[in-house]
């Protein structure tokens, strides 16, 4: 029954779906749920009169929506200053006394229930988990919350997000005028999750749904949302409950409370890799997501979380691809689909597997927020910036760019099927258009393809990582951490490019602004925490930490970056590597630091500087090096990139300074010897590693430092595209040869015949 009017707080269990205007989706789904007969913790929700006589007392309205309308949200200045002047005088606001006395109210029964409980307080507002329309995680959540005053504070942040950037330009983006969408508040009793996850009804990825796809984590489930750790997986086959598939992931941290306080930790070895829930519970969360789909007579994606041995669901809401994709696929024959017919767009291949989903198009880095968990990524072109939201996609299609394009190398590291210089796919494609995406041919069709392909593929690829040994090292290039556990596995030798950018990137701000605001302990902290992920994850196996090689532009997008940076003609050779490092040494103490700090315990990890102009840059590089105390450890080893045709020519001045090996970064090394822009697909296909002068400069490179006994190694693309290079390096001595995961055993066994070859 619903309920009457201006009533300002009620009860979980007096609620349901027909509440929805009353208390948002997510309130009346809890409702629904409990009167359904699901494992629900008992909570309240603070309805949206409430925040109508909030607005109304505080005399908000006229000032929020003259705020709003007088807004371009397309431009990020003005968005940013609406968002925090709005915010700011709603968080000033005083809640009325009837509405806060109805809450604490409420919150007393609670708490003398469950003796002072701590509670989840979430938004839940008026269009939020509505078939067909998302706004899950616009607005915001806070956990562990306690006390009367604190509820309160968090009830009018709760408010506040309503109005948050990112829900600003959600609303607009889908016509959904702002006045429209009101926000009721959800408080429930914290559940302290041993374990916790999130369940889809139907396969989110294949859209099967004849299978329940269930992810697990240690501590609570915000470490899925935010994409930290990798959760395990269960595949449940429908109406049988049988488990067809389990994928266990190793999680070192969790997310726990710690004294009332929310805290990252250390999940304890001994149950690091074992499996987070029992067969037993995986079937009976498969049963309560089958209930929650008869009940709503819609696939739902639930969260759900363990607490002494109970689970309990805390949240659904639709899936709402689900109607996109039925849409899709009725526009075409079934063996259509299975033969996938005539592809609709051809570009170049940049990363095998074959992806399917719904098309989201960004035209900047701005927008990542729109891409979903499945979604195909399309853009102009990527850069570190867009890394957040490639590691959400099923696939990647970009306008311009070739194989060794940001695009192209990130997508291969993160193991996403990938076509780049397609020309027109931002033009061509449309937000919501299904597509298959093959990364092994370059080729885009409309609709989904047989699964049975991608499953082949993964086994081919895993049929190619034999124990095969070879005396030339086989390292592996790496960047981000959520993949160290998994790659080490493979049979590799190490690390040989450790890209310092994705971790920068993630911490989140400019460095130059995180010294500013005092925050550098946090930044080294951070840093540090994800280079020991590798060094622990291969040790005692090397891993070659090559220092931040970001450029201007790159840079300028980190926030804060705008004020530090100056904008120029040519970033590409401007201000990067090495004479960054000189230029800015209080920037590069802090790789420095946090290189010290991981090196205090795992000896298996080395530092290489990138883009040194000159043999002199590398030498004032090398003093700051020096005066961190990191040479007096003779296990460190302190390389250099080769990547400029300086580097080539005067190759024995930059050993003279003393170096212990050189990695050639072959992709750059070929635009800069053949003066090719390799990210501009006008030119692009004029860049051939395998070019003469190229393969000069590689071997000059490799034979001088043999003399001087300075190891050798490559990690650009070229030894993961041409088979006939990876020969000529063996014969010309290389120590090393770095490639992308993907590509590991198939390269090894590449060297092993090129060894056998030699040696008679």
């Amino acid at each position: 029954m619903s309920m009457p009017a201006k009533k300002f707080v009620i009860d979980f269990k007096d609620i349901d779906k027909r509440d929805v205007p009353l208390v948002g989706g997510k309130n009346a789904n809890l409702g629904e749920m409990i009167k359904a007969g699901l494992p629900v913790p008992p909570g309240f929700a603070i309805t949206i009169h409430a925040y109508d006589l909030f607005l109304e007392e505080n005399t908000l309205v006229e000032r929020i929506y003259k705020i709003l309308n007088e807004t371009n949200v397309e431009n990020p200045d003005e968005l940013k200053n609406a968002s925090k002047q709005i915010q700011s005088i709603v968080q000033r606001g005083k809640v009325p006394e009837i509405v806060a006395q109805e809450i604490i109210a409420f919150y007393k029964k609670m708490s003398g229930i469950f003796k002072h409980t701590l509670v989840a307080v979430r938004s839940s507002a008026t269009a939020e988990d509505a078939p067909g329309t998302s706004f899950a995680g616009q607005q915001a959540t806070f956990l562990n919350i306690k006390g009367e005053a604190n509820l309160i504070e968090s009830v009018k942040q709760c408010w506040a997000s309503l109005f948050t950037e990112r829900s600003i330009f959600y609303r607009v983006q889908n016509h959904v005028k702002h006045e429209k969408v009101k926000v009721s508040v959800g408080v429930q009793k914290m559940i302290q999750s041993e374990v916790s996850g999130v369940m889809f009804s139907m396969d989110p990825v294949t859209n099967d749904k004849e299978r329940m796809v269930i992810e697990a984590v240690w501590g609570l489930g915000e470490m899925i949302v935010q994409g930290s750790v990798v959760p395990d997986k269960y595949v449940v086959q429908k109406d049988t409950f049988d488990i067809l598939s389990k994928e266990v992931s190793d999680q070192s941290i969790q997310l726990i409370k710690i004294d009332g306080v929310t805290k990252e930790t250390q999940v304890p070895k001994k149950v690091r890799e074992t499996q987070k829930i029992t067969d037993e519970e995986i079937v009976k969360l498969a049963r309560m997501s089958q209930k929650l789909q008869e009940h709503y007579y819609f696939p739902q994606d639930s969260e759900w979380a363990k607490e002494k041995g109970e689970l309990y669901l805390v949240q659904t809401r639709p899936i709402t691809t689900v109607n996109a994709v039925t849409k899709a696929s009725k526009q075409q024959n079934s063996n259509d689909i299975k033969m996938a017919s005539l592809p609709i767009l051809t570009g170049a291949p940049a990363s095998p597997g074959i992806g399917t989903g719904p098309v989201k198009i960004l035209k900047s880095p701005k927008e990542i927020g729109k891409i979903e968990k499945g979604d195909v990524l399309v853009a102009p072109m990527t850069s570190p910036d867009y890394v957040p939201a490639m590691k959400k996609a099923n696939a990647i299609i970009t306008d311009q760019g070739g194989q060794t394009s940001h695009a192209a190398i990130v997508s291969r590291e993160l193991g996403i099927p990938c076509v780049v210089g397609t020309q027109m796919a931002t033009h061509e494609l449309k937000d919501g258009m299904i597509v298959t995406v093959d990364g092994e041919t370059g080729q885009i069709y409309m609709g989904s393809k047989v699964k049975v392909e991608v499953s082949n593929i993964k086994q081919e690829s895993k049929s190619k990582d034999s124990k095969t040994r070879t005396a030339t090292k086989i390292y592996v290039n790496l960047a981000e951490p959520e993949r160290a556990n998994e790659v080490s596995k493979l049979n590799v030798d190490g690390v040989g490019l450790l890209r310092a950018e994705f971790m920068i990137a993630n911490i989140g701000i400019h460095p130059k602004e995180a010294i500013k605001l005092k925050k550098q302990d946090e930044f080294v902290k951070k840093l540090t925490h994800d280079i020991s992920t590798f060094c622990e994850a291969f040790s005692p196996r090397p891993v070659v930490y090559r220092a931040t090689d970001f450029k201007t532009n790159e840079y300028r997008s980190l926030p804060g970056g705008k004020y530090w940076e100056p904008e120029e003609p040519n970033p590409m050779l401007g201000f990067r590597g090495a004479y960054r490092y000189v230029s800015s040494p209080e920037v590069f103490n802090l790789e420095l630091q946090a290189i010290k700090n991981v090196r205090g315990k795992y000896k298996n990890l080395h530092l290489m500087i990138p883009f040194c102009r000159s043999p002199q840059e590398l030498a004032r590089v090398k003093k700051l090096v020096a005066v961190s105390d990191l040479f007096a450890d003779s296990t460190f080893k302190f390389w250099m990139m080769v990547e400029i045709p300086v580097n080539v020519i005067q190759i024995e001045d930059f050993i003279k300074v003393g170096i212990d090996g050189v990695s050639i970064g072959s992709n750059d090394l070929t635009m800069l010897i053949l003066g090719v822009d390799r990210d501009n697909s006008e030119v692009a296909i004029e860049f051939d590693e395998r070019s003469p002068s190229v393969m000069w400069a590689l071997r000059r490179v490799i034979k001088r430092c043999a003399k001087y006994g300075v190891t050798t190694s490559i990690c650009g693309q070229a030894p993961s595209q041409y088979p006939e290079i990876v020969e000529k390096l063996v014969k010309w001595g290389i120590t090393s040869i770095s490639v992308n995961p993907d590509v590991v055993g198939t390269t090894r066994e590449i060297v092993h015949e090129a060894e056998r070859n030699i040696n008679g």
